[in-house]
């Protein structure tokens, strides 16, 4: 069995328009030996791609503060049951199909069956943070989008650093590997599972690059 070390490496609180770069080369460098692998999380890269909605963007409209009544809360948060951010997902993928999910998962939850209005909407869907100021203040009035192109950003990074590194959208409750660079042979499977217990955190822990080091057998 292998064994892994990981280390949180916490950075200043990033804002929009940020460089990617930039922060790797101050915080995770310095660090970084070969073979390592660097987790980040969605989060700080979609926030360096200026990817982020406002309130003015996404009012919630009838159809939004509706459906938000009937969204189950997890301990990850409140998801879709803010109608802001289910006004984000009319706004994406039109009020027909949002609707069809909704019946969807109202059908398969008698059934046992969760995650059916995700699944269906996709991972922008799933993937948007923010508008949700218990945790983290800063992202009160603010929604992250997932990140755009994760896997060429992800080889972008090795090619301008040398840094082999993930993307994860990662919480409490599943992690989901978004890109990785090409240069990297582990399984998706065994990357997920280097991160399974999310040791970023999710709160105001400002670590959202974990360096992922193999230990070796003496």
């Amino acid at each position: 069995m292998r064994t892994f070390a990981r280390h949180a490496i916490q950075t200043h609180f990033v804002r929009p328009g940020e460089s990617y770069i930039d922060l790797i080369n101050t915080y995770v460098k310095p660090l970084y030996q070969p073979g390592d692998i660097l987790s980040s999380s969605e989060k700080v890269i979609a926030l360096c791609q200026n990817r982020v909605v406002t309130e003015a963007e996404c009012r919630p409209g009838f159809w939004a503060k509706l459906l938000s009544r009937f969204v189950h809360q997890t301990s990850a948060g409140p998801g879709m049951g803010l109608p802001v951010k289910m006004q984000f997902a009319i706004n994406i993928c039109g009020l027909p199909k949002v609707l069809w999910a909704a019946l969807r998962a109202a059908a398969d939850k008698l059934r046992g069956i969760r995650g059916t209005f995700y699944r269906i909407l996709g991972v922008e869907v799933s993937g948007l943070d923010g508008f949700y100021g218990e945790d983290i203040p800063e992202y009160a009035h603010m929604g992250v989008r997932v990140p755009e192109n994760p896997g060429g950003v992800c080889d972008e990074v090795y090619e301008k650093t040398g840094v082999a590194m993930i993307i994860v959208d990662a919480n409490d409750l599943n992690v989901e590997l978004l890109g990785k660079a090409s240069i990297i042979r582990e399984t998706e499977e065994d990357l997920r599972a280097m991160v399974a217990d999310n040791p970023a955190g999710q709160s105001t822990q400002m670590t959202p690059f974990i360096l992922i080091r193999e230990v070796k057998e003496e």
